[in-house]
């Protein structure tokens, strides 16, 4: 999940805050502070994701593109210059044209969280958001509103101030409805009690806890199992079809319930695809003493002690990528997915999870997957004695009348003559019309 901070660096932001009495800080040093926080935990656990800062006033600047490098991001929050009013509706646009030219076509495959930190002011006059969501309804085409975004958003908004001061005025229900046009998928998180260094950091955790969470699992593989930590953390899952529909989350005891070769399970439709990652458990550490320095630096760190233990995990991903299988793996009830080697390149490799739509049977060509079993237990060898033959796809067990062959696209060459004859069909009668 890709990340956007829009920081407010309106002259509002830089209206005085008493600490205890004794010394004054801006809201924007506690909005920097609260950031700083928000940085160092990603930096810690979610260092593979793209981060980007922006600033805003009535005009937008991008300080730092999309980057992994949070020092390079902390470094930018504390040169932060001060200028004009607020207005919120150039930020969003800014936001929308950074995603589009960075992301490309890619900027449908991943959700954007975009967290937008200000002290609740709204702005005066044209530009300020209260004007813009009065207008709506009075654009044309080419001046419309940048909200919704073009591509998959959730929204948090984060207010350097507390909800009391926001409902004294209109902004409160301005940044409501805000949120409801972004498409609902969001929250507005403000400071409890007085505004100090302790209230910001008590609502950056918040965020954190809500949507930056490290997502930690265990595998298991008959007696063998391992921590891993799976990344981006996976959403929950709403099956429109269903009566009651109920989000379905993956488990955090991830069970392999088999191995089948990656030329039968081919390409399938998958939800999201995420990274497995081994989690280095040094169970001896509560049971060092205290020492003293002397001692404590002639011991190998949990690191090191840990890159010399076996681990499952790592055991898994080289199998898959020497025999060239996959693992499928229960997330759930009736839900499953795949454990697979996924090359960066000719030298990097990764242990990648594939999430399928739940349901007892999300490939077709397989049957159900509670179905499967050992190729031990079969009377003969389906793939043959010398592999020639395949069990898939899975013949049905009813024959339509009008079914001939079973046509099942896992192979490139089938897909482009299917292909190939709908063109030729098209092309056919855009002829004979002509």
């Amino acid at each position: 999940m890709p990340t956007v901070v829009l920081m407010d660096v309106s002259l509002s932001m830089t209206r005085p805050v008493s600490l205890d009495g004794i010394e004054e800080f801006q809201r924007k040093n506690l909005a920097v502070h609260g950031l700083n926080m928000l940085f160092e935990h990603m930096a810690s656990n979610y260092r593979l994701e793209f981060t980007s800062l922006m600033a805003f006033s009535s005009l937008w600047e991008l300080l730092v593109p999309f980057t992994r490098d949070y020092n390079a991001l902390q470094e930018a929050l504390s040169n932060l210059e001060d200028y004009d009013k607020t207005c919120v509706e150039a930020a969003l646009n800014g936001v929308s044209n950074v995603v589009q030219q960075e992301w490309g076509s890619y900027h449908h495959t991943s959700v954007f969280i975009v967290v937008l930190v200000t002290d609740g002011s709204l702005g005066i006059g044209k530009g300020s958001l209260r004007h813009s969501l009065q207008t709506l309804k009075q654009r044309g085409d080419d001046k419309k509103f940048p909200l919704p975004f073009p591509f998959p958003t959730k929204l948090f908004i984060m207010c350097i101030a507390n909800a009391e001061e926001l409902q004294m005025t209109d902004a409160m229900d301005n940044l409501e409805e805000l949120l409801r046009l972004s498409g609902g998928d969001g929250q507005i998180f403000t400071m409890e009690g007085p505004l100090c260094m302790k209230s910001v950091q008590t609502m950056f955790g918040k965020l954190i806890d809500l949507v930056y969470s490290p997502f930690h699992a265990v595998l298991h593989c008959g007696n063998l199992s391992s921590d891993v930590q799976v990344f981006p953390r996976p959403e929950p899952v709403v099956m429109d079809e269903e009566v009651e529909p109920m989000p379905r989350t993956v488990s955090t005891d991830l069970e392999i319930v088999g191995f089948i070769e990656i030329a039968d399970i081919a390409s399938p439709p998958v939800i999201s695809r995420h990274l497995v990652l081994p989690i280095a458990v040094n169970k001896d550490v509560d049971e060092v003493g205290t020492g003293t320095t002397d001692e404590l630096e002639e011991e190998p760190s949990a690191s090191q002690m840990a890159g010399k233990s076996p681990n499952f995990c790592v055991l898994l991903h080289g199998s898959l990528k020497v025999e060239g299988m996959v693992a499928l793996v229960q997330l759930g009830p009736e839900w499953y997915g795949m454990l697979y080697s996924q090359a960066d390149s000719k030298k990097k490799s990764n242990l990648m999870m594939s999430l399928f739509d739940p349901g007892p049977e999300p490939l077709p060509w397989l049957g159900k997957i509670s179905h499967l079993g050992p190729i031990s237990e079969a009377a003969d060898n389906p793939y043959g004695e010398d592999d020639s033959k395949s069990p898939f796809p899975v013949q049905p067990q009813v024959k339509r009348s009008y079914a001939q062959n079973v046509t099942v696209w896992i192979k490139a060459s089938g897909l482009q003559v299917n292909d190939k004859c709908i063109c030729q069909e098209i092309y056919s009668k855009r002829h004979f019309f002509s």
